[in-house]
């Protein structure tokens, strides 16, 4: 059995699978770019990966410093080369521009059925992370990530937690810091 009919892209007629299929169309694009490793791993690298970008993308602009702490988090995190990394994020971003009102919820899920939840929390500090390259999270960041912790069921001293580390990079405490007049 190739990964291909494994995954469910093609059935046994090599007909594509019907869109009802469990597990969201972004995943299974960024799977085949992972061909080499176990089916499970790749979906899980491939899920986290389009969820930085989900929170990325959040403001609509997905910057240079975003990009490059998303292919850095995947290639440390997921120890994958740094061509592979950037195919992935590259990947991921596409989808993400692409499907993203579509996919978020069913990607988050797909993430949230594999992870632990020591891995869940690692994954709001990447969030957090990636929103704080450009040295400000926007409160579209900030209330994206807040919705993919809840996604991942995730309770709100988590999301404290995590963001309580990126505290001088909130948006919305800074604006509150400008003198007044």
């Amino acid at each position: 059995m190739s990964i291909r009919e494994f995954l469910g892209l093609r059935d046994d007629a090599g007909r594509s699978p019907a869109p009802a299929s469990v597990e969201a169309a972004t995943v299974r694009k960024i799977v085949a770019a992972l061909d080499a490793l176990q089916p499970d791993r790749a979906r899980f690298i491939a899920a986290f990966a389009y969820i930085l970008s989900r929170v990325a993308h959040a403001d609509l602009v997905i910057g240079p410093e975003e990009t490059a702490v998303m292919e850095s988090l995947v290639r440390d995190r997921a120890g994958l080369p740094e061509e592979q990394a950037v195919l992935v994020v590259q990947m991921a971003k596409s989808q993400n521009r692409l499907f993203g009102g579509t996919e978020n919820f069913l990607v988050t899920r797909e993430f949230a059925r594999q992870a632990t939840n020591e891995q869940k929390r690692a994954l709001l500090q990447c969030l957090f992370a990636v929103s704080a390259a450009d040295e400000s999270i926007s409160n579209t960041e900030d209330n994206e990530i807040r919705r993919i912790s809840r996604e991942l069921r995730l309770g709100h001293d988590d999301f404290i937690e995590a963001r309580s580390a990126f505290r001088d990079y909130l948006a919305v405490l800074k604006d509150n810091r400008r003198p007044a007049g």
